[in-house]
């Protein structure tokens, strides 16, 4: 039940529109790379790497903090919430990597895994201020 529930909770916050409209929080040196990439799909999965490398570091000092902050019972929660959204990213960024999709499919797939971290380590920073 506390998966069902961990999941339809996920599901909601994965497709909020926010995390689609531009509103999640990417470095400058992401924007940058790719204004220079050119539109060349390596240089963006280039870009796309190495922002995903940042927001996964950013990630996981928000959970370690948040963590940090939360008694015995809620660090049990996080920590199994935390491993069914990561389940749940992965699947759900492979789909978007369409064997027919072309070039396009592995940037679309990548941002995703990109987004969703950043978007993920923005929801832990805000829930470890409420601690």
């Amino acid at each position: 039940m506390l998966k069902c529930a961990a999941l339809l909770g996920l599901s909601v916050f994965i497709f909020s529109p926010s995390l689609y409209a531009g509103e999640v929080d990417l470095s400058r040196q992401y924007s940058n790379c790719m204004d220079r990439s050119g539109g060349v799909t390596v240089n963006m999965l280039d870009c796309i790497a190495a922002e995903t490398s940042r927001q996964d570091t950013r990630l996981n000092n928000a959970y370690k903090r948040t963590m940090a902050a939360l008694n015995a019972s809620r660090k049990k929660q996080l920590q199994e919430v935390q491993r069914l959204w990561i389940r749940y990213r992965d699947v759900n960024c492979d789909f978007y990597a369409d064997p027919d999709g072309g070039t396009i499919a592995a940037v679309n797939s990548n941002s995703c895994y990109m987004e969703a971290t950043a978007a993920r380590a923005t929801e832990l920073e805000n829930l470890r201020e409420e601690y």
